[in-house]
């Protein structure tokens, strides 16, 4: 495969991960967490899709196009895992959604702050949440959920916390 049709693939999943995961939460109040900003698509993806919902944006650092950054108030800059843990401060709800587009192209660096995000996430998000993810978690308090069709198997992750 190309990795251009392996880019599409991936995106692909990504938008129908995240269009099923609204479904799912649509009726339940709550913020939403974007965990990776990087150029903003899915940002912007998940505020056309809930306009009227808070979306708290992590990341490292801002690059993505200027109509893709979110206010002050909810873009949080920083290294996930000392931002992550302090976010409920900022917060006005608990998340119903969190996107985690964590992967870094280092399969061991991912998994790795896979795993250290696991223990400080479940906090900002309620119970019922959804999490649709690039990498793979494995928290206590989540269930995986089926994908949505045409999504292969390890592509993407979504998980519902209990």
């Amino acid at each position: 495969m190309s990795r251009l049709d392996s880019f599409i693939r991936r995106v692909s999943a990504q938008r129908d991960c995240l269009n099923h995961a609204v479904s799912l939460i649509e009726n339940i109040p709550g913020s939403m967490l974007e965990l990776g900003l990087g150029n903003g698509r899915t940002f912007d993806h998940l505020r056309s899709l809930m306009p009227t919902r808070d979306i708290y944006v992590f990341d490292r650092h801002v690059k993505a196009h200027p109509d893709c950054i979110p206010d002050p108030e909810h873009m949080i800059v920083g290294d996930f895992l000392e931002t992550v843990p302090t976010a409920l401060e900022r917060m006005t709800e608990k998340a119903v959604l969190a996107h985690c587009d964590i992967g870094s192209g280092d399969k061991a660096a991912s998994v790795s702050l896979a795993h250290a995000l696991g223990r400080s996430l479940p906090k900002l998000l309620s119970y019922g949440a959804i999490i649709v993810s690039d990498q793979p978690f494995d928290v206590k308090i989540w269930q995986s959920c089926p994908l949505p069709d045409g999504v292969a198997e390890g592509r993407y992750h979504i998980y519902r916390q209990v």
